[in-house]
This record gives C-alpha cells, structure tokens and sequence, in this order.
C-alpha cells in the first residue's frame, strides 16, 4: 500500500481580483504534489475558498448582491484561475459547503459542551481586512500590523475559546518539536511575540453582522472566521461527517504550506483546537516569504496587484509557474520585476532548455535523418561525466523537495541542462560530422537525448505542459517516462526525433517592458477613473452634518509654480504658498484644462487639512477646489480679490 501525503494550501478569501502573489502558495503546492505523486506516495492536496465574515458581507453590499451569489461569482474566477495554471487538488473546499458548515456547527458545540468555549465580552481592535482581533501593544503605529489599514475599536457580546488552556502545551510543542514549525525564524516569532508574552482567550462568534455559520445554540452569533477557516482541513476529510474515511486514511496533514502573514493562526490557533478536540497535530506548518514589488508584499490591500492571467497569455503557464518556482528564495522573500520575469524566461527557458532541446534535435535530423543513434565506441571523460551527473540527478532533486526547496531543485536540473549544453560544445558534433566520425558522433547524439530525457522527466512536477512536448520532439513515450527510468542508458534509440518551434520563443527584453510598462498605465488610469467615478457617486449621494463640513480646512493660496508630471498626461506638480513656512507641493489632475504658465501666479482655494498621498511618487500635501460645467470644462475656485495666502475660506 502506498504511503499517505496529505498537503494543503490556506483557503483563499474571495473578496477581490486575484494576484500573483495568491498564486505563489498553491503552485508550489501543487509541485510538491505532482513530486509526491510521481515517488509513488497516494497524495491528497487541498485548497479552497474561506467565504464569511464581516468583510465578505461588507463587499457583497457594496456590489448590490447576496453574499452567496457575491462568492459564487468570486470563486469561480479562482477555479479558473486554477484551471488555468493547472492546479492538480485532489479537493476545493468552500466554506459554504453543506458537509462544512455542519461540521463546524458541531465542532463548536462539541467545545462548548467540554467547557473549551465560554460566554463573555469583547473589547479590542479589529481588522476587518484580515478578520483578525489585536492588543493595543500588538498594533504597529495604531494600524494591523499585518495589512497596514486602520483598525476599529469594537465592543461585542462573543464565545471565547480558552487559548490560555493551552499555552503551555503550545510553547512546549514548538520549542522541542522543531520540524512542526518552519522555517526557524517563524519559531522564533511565534514564541518570543506571542506565546512567552502570554496568549489571551479568542473570540470566535461575532454578532455584529449575520454572514457566518450561525452558532446552532445561539443563532444571534456567527461562528468567527478563523475558527470556521481552520476546520476545513479537518471538515474537507468527512470529519464529523457519516464518511469520515478520508478523515482516519490522511489524517494527521503532512505539510500546511501558507505566506507567514497567517503563520500565527496555523500554529498557535489550530493546534490549540486540535489539542481540545483531542486530535493528532499536522506534521508541519511551513510559513513561506512574500513575492514583493518594490518591496512591498504583493496583494489586494496593497493594491500592487500583478494579473497572472495576463503574464499568462503573454508568456504561457510554464514560464509563469516556473518564475515562481525558480525565483523566490524559499522561505523567504522574493521581488517581482518585469525585468526579472523576463530574463528568467530568456536566460533558463530560451536559451539553456529550449536551445538544447531544439540544436540537439536539429543535429540528429541533420547527421542520422532524424534517427536516434544507438551509443557505440568507447566512452571519453566528457561523456562519463555528463553521465554521471545525470545519475546522480534524482537524488538532489529529491533531497531538495524534501526540504520543500522547489528553487534548489530546479538548480539541480538545470546543472544537468548547462552540462549538456557545455558537452555539445566540448564534443563538437559539428567537427564529427565533418571528419566522418560516425561512430563517436552516435554516442554524442544518444548521451544529449538522454540528458534532455532525464531532465524533462525531473521538470514534470514544475513544468506541467513543456515535458511532454520534449518527449514528443524527441520520439519518446510520454508514459513510459517516471521516475523509475531515471538512469542513464534507458532511454531508446532508432526512434525519430521531430524538429518544432521553439519550446520558449525568445523575448525581445526591451520591446516587451514597453509593451508592459504600457499596459500598466492604461490598467491604471482604468483604476483612477473607476476611484473618481465612485468618488463622484459618494458625493452626490451622501449628505454631511455641520460638524462634517467645519472638519475641512479651507484656505487661500497663491501657485508659484507649475510643472508636469512624467508619464501622466492628467496631473501637474503645483508648489503653492499657503502663508506657512515654506510652500507646499500639490498634485492635481488638471493639466488638461490649464497651461503651466497661465496657473502660476493664480489665487486658489486649497483643502489644507487633506491626509497628504503619494501620486506617481510625489507626495501631495493638499486639493485645489474647481469647478466643472456641464461639458466638463474646469475653472479654477478663487477669491474674487487679492486677499493675502493662507487666509481662511468659510
């Protein structure tokens, strides 16, 4: 019997456009499946969506829908999404599942039967971005230290679930059991800022909003996300269920594999409610880096969001999963450049596979007719070396998944690759041919459609499409090809190679970034118009109290001076005086109205008291106030006399 590896993603939020980097986690996943799949391990691989919680029932309302019909509709974006990366899960699990949503129902009651749930009171700070409860002290500049946003003091009747009970089960877990919680710094993290603090009890109803799995004992409460969440690896096995037999067959889950911002909940929350419902705790949670731009992690709240169907019908799925695989230095994390996507694609697939696949089949159609020649005479240093470092591949490559270092292993294979590229080079099939060494040039021809073999069979787990057309090129049974043939020698001769287009195409680096660069600017002058947009339908729809319109600060200020913005054909960099110290700088998007030399020395009416905002990189210290009519001229708001800068507006 084959042995069980059970390996999930974090369930996905469906509350918005999905990035590149929600993709990162559930393609290395889905490569360290296909690698269990292709050892002979009997894999289960889970993901999912998570689909309640206030944020959920915020957006839902916001777009006019039901939540039901607001995640149906998000979540199949997200299958698609999988689709078209070809995820290879076992399950997708959504939170709104009928065989879910019981569960979770008895599993809460279970623990409040046992005494692990009680009845109290919250007060704290809440982020409804990350349906997560902080401490005064666990905030960063009064903000959620893991999205940055604003966060809402809140005061609610909830359940509590004793995490306390628990602690010293939890620091003892991650302190002597040291492969349960990697890699070493997310260790250290969770034991220096939460558990040795001291842990506090955790809400987990809320009954300030209705969009949750209703507590069955007490229907005015929703049971709290990350309680609902977090069960579904359990739930999606048939725990508490008739059929609990994927449940006794997988459980305990081999890796939880998810980005280090929720590191906290799978290694402090979960166990802790597998200790209460006294079941065995997973083998290992793996808290992974971030794929940055620009230093920033990648994501929705950022609003740095990379389209992976874009980059994918640009480039093809291989290239894209293969960046994420090859460029983010696991564990931690890794930046995001269209500069290094495409080197990536030119310098690995281009030119060290592609290129070796296409001269190698070009050269047995030009010296055998297209025919694999059987390896005959003697072997030289060139060709036991290459030989041996095809042999020792599988090993590296495994030992190396085995750490769930999908970068390195990809290292290994392509050490292979540029061995074979360096031995075409050293042999020279070129000179063979020419001096009529048919006989050295054979076994030249053979070793080179070994090598590519063997590299092609190692590359099925990350490459999920380019192995099978090499096989196809190179006249080899796609299905005949597994890890048990990984030896040098086993692959045939006297079959016939088939010279195609090019695996990878090479890209020209500099027309494409401009191409790149010029779709980035039409996705977001599309955004700043729908922000406008909605802007606009605020205004017009919301009345403001007194108090409201006496919070604006409004003064006279005097331009001094007037300047485009680079790459933005709308905004204009304005220094103004507004009688302060020194002038401010204001970015307004009025160059299409007014001429830079016909706005300096104006009179204005400036919102002083604005949150400054960077635009385009230039930080805007405030708003210029104007008028529109009917046709959509401006004209600029000023006092109808010279009155000197930073005098009052009321």
């Amino acid at each position: 019997m084959a042995e069980k590896y059970y390996i999930t993603t974090p369930i996905y939020y469906p509350s918005g456009k999905w990035h590149l980097g929600t993709c990162y986690t559930t393609v290395i996943c889905d490569a360290l499946a296909r690698f269990k799949r292709m050892q002979g391990y009997d894999v289960f691989y889970l993901t999912g969506t998570d689909e309640h919680g206030q944020k959920i029932e915020q957006k839902a309302k916001e777009a006019n829908m039901e939540p039901k019909a607001y995640v149906d509709m998000q979540v199949q974006t997200l299958v698609d999404l999988w689709k078209l990366l070809d995820i290879s899960y076992d399950k997708f699990i959504r939170t709104t599942d009928d065989e879910h949503v019981s569960a979770v129902k008895k599993i809460f009651n279970k623990l409040y039967e046992q005494g692990d749930i009680y009845k109290g009171e919250y007060e704290g700070w809440y982020c409804v971005q990350c349906e997560s409860f902080w401490t005064k002290t666990q905030l960063v500049d009064g903000k959620c230290p893991d999205c940055g946003r604003e966060v809402n003091l809140t005061k609610e009747e909830s359940y509590f679930f004793r995490m306390t009970k628990y602690q010293d089960r939890l620091i003892k877990l991650i302190e002597e059991n040291e492969e349960f919680l990697q890699p070493k710094s997310r260790r250290n993290e969770m034991l220096n800022n939460f558990l040795r603090p001291g842990l506090q009890d955790l809400a987990v109803s809320r009954n300030s909003f209705k969009w949750g799995i209703p507590v069955e004992f007490d229907p005015e409460h929703v049971v709290y996300v990350w309680l609902d969440a977090l069960t579904n690896y359990i739930t999606a096995l048939g725990y508490m269920s008739e059929d609990d037999s994927n449940f006794q067959k997988y459980w305990p889950a081999d890796l939880h594999l998810m980005g280090k911002e929720i590191v906290r909940f799978h290694s402090i929350t979960w166990p802790a409610l597998l200790m209460a419902l006294d079941i065995p705790l997973p083998k290992q949670v793996y808290g992974h880096g971030w794929l940055t731009l620009g230093g920033d992690k990648i994501s929705k709240s950022k609003g740095n969001i990379i389209d992976p169907v874009e980059l994918c019908a640009r480039f093809g799925v291989d290239a894209i999963r293969y960046f994420l695989l090859r460029e983010v230095p696991f564990g931690q994390d890794g930046m995001y450049t269209n500069e290094s996507l495409l080197m990536r694609i030119n310098n690995d697939l281009a030119n060290d596979l592609g290129n070796l696949v296409s001269r190698t089949s070009a050269m047995i159609t030009q010296y055998f007719d297209g025919i694999i020649p059987e390896a005959v005479g003697e072997k030289v240093s060139f060709d036991i070396e290459l030989e041996e470092v095809a042999n020792a591949l599988y090993e590296k490559v495994s030992s190396a998944m085995d750490k769930l270092n999908a970068p390195d292993a990809l290292v290994e294979i392509w050490k292979l690759i540029s061995r074979a590229n360096k031995y075409i080079d050293e042999t020279m099939p070129w000179q063979l041919n020419k001096e009529g060494n048919k006989e050295r040039l054979s076994r030249v021809m053979y070793n080179l459609s070994e090598a590519i073999r063997i590299s092609a069979i190692l590359l099925k787990p990350f490459l999920t499409t380019t192995p099978d057309k090499i096989f196809e090129a190179m006249g080899t049974k796609v299905e005949e090809q597994n890890f048990n043939t990984l030896v040098f020698g086993k692959g045939s001769c006297g079959v016939k190679v088939t010279k195609g287009a090019p695996l990878f195409p090479r890209i020209d680096v500099k027309k494409e970034l401009e191409a790149m660069e010029k779709r980035a600017e039409e996705l977001k002058a599309g955004a700043e118009k729908k922000v406008e947009e909605k802007k606009e339908e605020i205004v017009e729809n919301t009345e403001i109290t007194i108090d409201d319109f006496a919070k604006v600060k409004l003064v006279t200020a005097k331009i001094l001076s007037a300047e485009p913005v680079e790459k933005a054909d709308k905004l204009l960099r304005l220094t103004v005086d507004a009688g302060e110290e020194k002038p401010r700088t204001v970015v307004s998007g009025i160059a299409k109205h007014f001429t830079c030399e016909e706005l300096v020395g104006k009179q204005i009416v400036l919102v002083a008291n604005l949150k400054p905002a960077k635009l385009r990189g230039i930080m805007s210290e405030g708003m210029i106030l104007c008028a529109e009519d009917k046709e959509g001229k401006l004209s600029i708001i000023a006092p109808s006399s010279d009155i000197p800068a930073g005098s009052g507006v009321r």
